[in-house]
């Protein structure tokens, strides 16, 4: 397999319902040495096209809409001449911070991207947002979750366009039906892995 993860933090702030808050989120960037996708579009551009090099990038795939993962879409667009992709769910979410600036193409459920020999299959796991997708590649064993799923449990909600009751549904349902030792890749903070946060859970809210 020829397919490589390339890995970046960058620091920025995250603001919704009047409050900023100082945060740093994850890149991803898969792919093998000519193509490759970017998970989300995080606080510095420059930061994301290192990462990518001289690569085609075939695709922003957004895990959702809050500022701090795609303020910077547009312009991380223009740079890598990539379309910008972002389940519809999370429209009401991304004008916030864009407007009627579109984004390039719709993701649903089900969705099948390749890149580099590996299949991602974009998983709908709403609660954290609207829209909110994780990414899931059997052949890497690892998931994309965004904000939906952290070492520690699932992503925050009691904001706007936030759900706990269905963010704990789709980690259920969705993302602790995947082999417990799929790699979990989030949208802030370290790895974790399937199994782990499911024994976590268990007594909790599971």
């Amino acid at each position: 397999m020829t397919a490589r993860l390339s890995h970046a933090v960058t620091s920025g702030t995250f603001s919704l319902d009047g409050e900023t808050h100082e945060v740093e989120n994850n890149v991803w960037v898969l792919g093998d040495d000519e193509q490759c996708v970017v998970f989300d579009a995080p606080h510095d551009v420059q930061a994301v096209e290192t990462l990518v090099g001289e690569r085609e990038c075939v695709g922003i795939l957004l895990t959702h809409a809050h500022d701090d993962h795609v303020r910077f879409a547009p312009e991380l667009s223009e740079a890598l001449e990539a379309p910008i992709l972002l389940n519809p769910a999370d429209r009401e979410v991304w004008q916030l911070t864009h407007g009627d600036l579109p984004w390039d193409g719709d993701v649903a459920d089900g969705d099948m991207f390749t890149i580099a020999g590996v299949n991602l299959e974009a998983l709908h796991t709403p609660g954290h947002s609207p829209g909110s997708t994780c990414y899931y590649s059997e052949e890497l064993g690892a998931v994309f979750t965004g904000d939906t799923l952290f070492q520690g449990g699932p992503g925050a909600t009691g904001r706007s366009f936030s759900s706990r009751e269905t963010i704990e549904e789709s980690v259920r349902e969705r993302l602790f039906a995947l082999p417990e030792d799929t790699v979990v890749h989030t949208g802030h903070g370290p790895d974790t892995t399937i199994g782990t946060e499911k024994r976590a859970a268990q007594g909790d809210w599971l």
